[in-house]
């Protein structure tokens, strides 16, 4: 019972809180992650009142399996980007972009914490430099796609953004492995280096052919259907199917055999688009129907957000260093790419501004370098606090970077004003009946 309270709590609180948002012009998902954290165990949650909010971080981690849920429809909806069509256009640029502004934000986090640690090894140790610097790959699809729906953004920028998002699952999981398994051997853990190889190609060949396989069933299902109805329903249990078994992970020797959710549905929504004549319908369907589970999606997320880093100053202050430079490592990544790939000035320009969010990804990757022990729990903070920021400034900055680009304009205000005219005839009208 209380888990029901406290899941329409959250989504009463997310949706009132745009409300309080609107006349500040926030997106959205500023307004669900400030709603989370209000009604979370720092805010609401601490008066203990079970059902008013989420009491303790139990309760909130309660909620994962809706989390996992609203990640697989995200990477499904983002895997609708790679239309062969658009591929031909962008398909080069987004991979170059994608690989190089991911590699650059490590780079710069990885010379900044180096020179930390050589001036002030005990605040920071080597094994916590590297896998920090690879955590940083990590780009937050959720927030992103978000913002785009929000604001039905359309046009260059926004076409070329969703698949270099999408594309930083892959780039990430290959550096962090690499990374890691370095950062293991030096803290004097028992890593093989075949492991370290095998791993991510591993996880993301098995991904990629998963999701691919269940996009041909998904496919083949729908031929069976007439009633756009049933295909929804049918796309909606597959995406179910499919998140779930992106789960299945277990060990062989040394090898881990696993599955990344997020790449595992976008191949999903990628072969379904590329396959199914209807897929426009059934996404734009589907898109719809998720709404609702996107907002408690952030509303959670914004639970979860870590308050008690702010009491250390050294990881405040490492963490800042962090946000920096990898802000810096994104951006100019982005634009020197881009520029290399001839891409419009104004792309150039804002792309790097849209990729700063971050969040489940790089809290996976954190999970990973627990298993470093003491080490890890400064990782885990820095990383907490990072997306907190990210997540509370990132999606305001995308929004800007795509409405500065020309991907999001505003409506004329004859719309507007016949928007208004015609909620106050039907107004007039129920108030005559």
């Amino acid at each position: 019972m209380y888990q029901l309270l406290s899941l329409s709590v959250a989504i009463l609180a997310g949706l009132l809180m745009t409300r309080v948002f609107k006349p500040f012009r926030l997106p959205a998902v500023t307004a669900y992650l400030v709603a989370g954290v209000l009604i979370g165990p720092y805010c609401l949650g601490a008066l203990k009142i079970e059902g008013l909010g989420f009491t303790t971080r139990e309760s909130v981690e309660a909620m994962g399996m809706l989390s996992q849920v609203a990640l697989g429809f995200i990477a499904f909806s983002i895997g609708s980007e790679f239309r062969l069509s658009s591929l031909k256009k962008t398909g080069k640029q987004a991979m170059v972009i994608g690989i190089f502004q991911a590699l650059a934000a490590t780079a710069i986090v990885l010379a900044a914490l180096l020179l930390i640690h050589v001036f002030f090894p005990e605040a920071i140790t080597l094994p916590q430099v590297l896998t920090l610097s690879a955590i940083a790959t990590a780009t937050a699809p959720a927030a992103t796609l978000m913002v785009v729906r929000q604001y039905k953004a359309k046009g260059e920028l926004t076409s070329l953004l969703l698949p270099i998002v999408a594309l930083d699952d892959a780039v990430g999981l290959v550096v962090f492995a690499v990374l890691f398994g370095i950062s293991k051997t030096i803290a004097g853990g028992d890593v093989s280096i075949l492991a370290i190889v095998l791993n991510p190609i591993i996880e993301i060949v098995l991904s990629l052919s998963l999701g691919a396989l269940m996009g041909f069933i998904l496919t083949q299902l729908e031929k069976l259907f007439n009633s756009n109805t049933n295909r929804l329903n049918m796309t909606i249990a597959l995406v179910f199917l499919t998140a779930a078994l992106s789960m299945i992970s277990f060990k062989v020797g040394p090898v881990t055999i696993g599955f990344s959710s997020l790449l595992t549905c976008m191949m999903l929504g990628t072969m379904f688009c590329n396959l199914c004549p209807l897929s426009e319908d059934v996404m734009a369907a589907s898109d719809k129907w998720t709404s609702p589970l996107l907002a408690v999606f952030f509303v959670i997320s914004g639970a979860e957000l870590e308050l008690g880093v702010f009491r250390n100053f050294g990881v405040v202050l490492i963490g800042l260093i962090y946000i920096l430079m990898r802000c810096l490592g994104k951006y100019f990544g982005a634009r020197v790419s881009a520029k290399w790939m001839h891409c419009p000035p104004k792309v150039q320009k804002y792309l790097g501004i849209t990729l700063f969010p971050q969040a489940g990804v790089a809290l996976g990757m954190c999970a990973v370098a627990m298993t470093l022990g003491e080490q890890g729990n400064l990782i885990r903070n820095i990383t907490l606090f990072a997306i907190l920021v990210y997540e509370l400034i990132g999606p305001m900055l995308t929004r800007d970077a795509l409405t500065k680009a020309g991907d999001i304009t505003e409506k004329p205000e004859e719309v507007k004003n016949r928007r208004k005219l015609r909620l106050e005839e039907l107004m007039h009208r129920n108030g005559k009946k």
